[in-house]
């Protein structure tokens, strides 16, 4: 009989800062596929094994419920009434979520009009206390740290270090299921939390033994919104990919120490390039992720094609969101695939199938 799956926190507990009288707050989170691609290596013509850790699988469809469900977890734990967070969208939606299951308050602040709707419409679903600004996330973001100096609320952005703790957790999985770290991780970064998370994971899998050794970290940004390609931060960040559209990354140093410890690198894609990998993944594997996520997948890809990833590699890539969070941006993707409208007869039907056979 096989044990029902709780959560990443009851699957991992011996390797985050919980206790037996911790009350774990959770949706059942974790657990995401790995899916090996197996038409894109195929149409790329080149021998590598390529992995995408479909984030977009989690309950409220991102990586953010691996973060919050530690963060919500500790703040009930120390006795918190209410939560706050800056976000660009998955953020809020899921610190809305675990807080109605922890039966606490969520404060979340949004820049006004720079949201994407799916994301939108789930935080205002899950009943939390709404802020929009006349301002970016990073402006968001400052106003967050401020805010909680002055009112009893928890920070739950990526700065809260249990954050870090409950997002690691993906990295435990995906070398659980290969059986050892892969030997590139590429994965969008955006306020830069995710790329350290996966880093402390492997790192601490490696220490224990339990992995052999440590991927290269591969972080991709958008060319509108890239401070690390910059080398500085950026005071005006824009891309279609509105998850990582954050110029002033909280995560910034750990974020370099990934980078420079694994060997690694950061490199930028243009909205172009974005796109054109999120309808790839969709046409020829059947995943469908949100711009954001597919700029692992973007960037893996030129890299594999110069060689700079050579061939031979595993290689894992993170798709970070569900595409259902911005249907918008798809939709608008494929102005040329109208529904055929036809009269309710089978010749008709059987005529359109036939002709596009």
């Amino acid at each position: 009989m096989s044990t029902r799956y709780t959560g990443l926190i009851e699957k991992y507990k011996d390797r985050l800062p919980v206790s037996e009288s911790t009350r774990f707050i959770s949706l059942g989170e974790g657990n995401t596929p790995l899916i090996q691609l197996q038409n894109i290596p195929r149409l790329i013509g080149k021998d590598v094994d390529i992995y995408v850790k479909y984030e977009g699988l989690n309950p409220t469809g991102s990586f953010k419920d691996r973060g919050m469900t530690m963060a919500v977890t500790k703040a009930v734990e120390e006795g918190s009434q209410a939560i706050i967070c800056a976000s660009t969208g998955n953020t809020s939606a899921a610190a809305a979520a675990y807080a109605v299951r922890a039966g606490i308050k969520a404060f979340v602040l949004i820049p006004e009009g720079k949201i994407a709707l799916g994301k939108l419409a789930q935080t205002l679903m899950y009943g939390a206390e709404i802020i929009q600004i006349n301002g970016n996330f990073d402006a968001g973001m400052s106003l967050v740290k401020e805010v909680a100096d002055h009112a009893p609320v928890t920070i739950v952005n990526s700065i809260n270090p249990f954050r870090i703790e409950g997002q690691k957790t993906a990295a435990f999985e995906i070398v659980d299921e290969l059986g050892d770290a892969p030997d590139f991780h590429c994965l969008p970064v955006g306020n830069a939390g995710n790329i350290t998370a996966y880093w402390k994971g492997y790192s601490e899998y490696a220490e224990s033994g339990v992995a052999n050794k440590r991927p290269v970290m591969c972080g991709y940004q958008a060319a509108g919104a890239a401070p690390f390609i910059a080398g500085k931060m950026v005071d005006n960040p824009e891309t279609v990919a509105t998850a990582i559209r954050i110029g002033h990354p909280q995560s910034w140093d750990k974020a370099w120490n990934a980078e420079k410890e694994s060997g690694g690198w950061f490199d930028a894609k243009t909205d172009a390039q974005i796109l054109a990998a999120q309808k790839m993944l969709s046409q020829f594997e059947g995943v469908f992720c949100e711009p954001a996520s597919a700029t692992s997948l973007a960037g893996a890809l030129e890299d594999i094609g110069s060689g700079k990833i050579p061939e031979g590699s595993k290689i894992v890539c993170t798709l970070t969101g569900n595409g259902l969070k911005d249907p918008d941006t798809a939709i608008s993707q494929c102005k040329d695939a109208h529904p055929v409208t036809i009269e309710a007869t089978l010749d008709a039907v059987k005529k359109v199938i036939l002709d596009q056979m």
